[in-house]
């Protein structure tokens, strides 16, 4: 289990969970909700760093977005800056998958300095992967119009809890290599609630979220991963995450889909180990 805290900063309160030794790593997603379950990533990553699980805002008991603060990505990693001053830790590493790896590329162009690495995977440097006929995202694909159905049916107020759980067991099979891995899953505790006005908010950034160039000149080191078969955010974008950073490498998962922790857990913990 991880140790809830409540952090006090200048830009509001923000709920935390710690678990681990080691160097300090920072790990959140932009539409995800906590607790002291972490999830699998998370508690993986606790086996060799002192992990600080983040809800963002309207997560958990974390403020919510206000006239001043936003559920931007800008502004979420002006939160995680206002939570490591809190900390009292100089530098840290930061840890994110799919929209959390989104916020490692924003974090390392906006304040390289305050890190020691990403480790990073399941994300794009742009907008571009909406586009892409290998992602579940783009309109050319053929699970396409049921996941826009499933969206429209979680964010009606009439759907009820079960069917709630139907939805996101339908959505999270889409981004499965092996679905025999969801039955796997549910024997474990973890967290991670996935925030459907949240996903509204990000999909309405994208058409302005391009880091590509700034990557070109972040001296950050990176660990950047991707399973071969990611439908959400297809391989190649990974592929040219770790490409465009000059200490960038790429781990390619072959029997994954967008969840390599998951569907290949033991790899991935020697991945992370690799990382230290």
């Amino acid at each position: 289990m991880f140790i809830q805290k409540l952090i006090q900063t200048d830009r509001g309160q923000f709920e935390i969970f710690i678990r681990g030794e080691g160097e300090p790593l920072a790990f959140t997603h932009l539409y995800s909700e906590f607790n002291e379950n972490g999830d699998i990533m998370s508690q993986n990553l606790s086996e060799n760093y002192t992990v600080f699980i983040i809800n963002l805002r309207g997560a958990g008991k974390t403020d919510d977005q206000t006239d001043e603060y936003s559920y931007s990505m800008d502004d979420a990693i002006h939160d995680l800056e206002a939570v490591r001053q809190s900390l009292n830790i100089e530098k840290w590493a930061f840890a994110g998958h799919s929209t959390g790896g989104f916020l490692a590329l924003k974090y390392s162009v906006m304040f390289p300095e305050r890190l020691t690495k990403i480790i990073a995977g399941g994300l794009c440097a742009s907008g571009e992967y909406m586009y892409h006929p290998a992602s579940i995202y783009c309109k050319d694909h053929p699970k396409n119009n049921r996941m826009i159905e499933i969206f429209e049916e979680m964010r009606h107020p009439g759907t009820n809890r079960e069917q709630r759980i139907e939805l996101a067991k339908e959505w999270t099979m889409m981004s499965l290599y092996r679905e025999e891995v969801y039955y796997e899953m549910l024997d474990r505790k973890m967290s991670g609630r996935t925030l459907v006005h949240k996903i509204d908010y990000f999909t309405s950034e994208l058409c302005d979220y391009d880091v590509r160039k700034q990557l070109k000149t972040s001296p950050v080191r990176a660990f950047i991963y991707c399973g071969r078969h990611d439908a959400q955010c297809p391989h190649v974008f990974s592929e040219e995450a770790a490409e465009l950073m000059p200490n960038g490498t790429l781990e390619t998962f072959e029997n994954s889909n967008h969840s390599p922790d998951i569907e290949e857990e033991e790899k991935f913990k020697i991945f992370i180990a690799g990382t230290v």
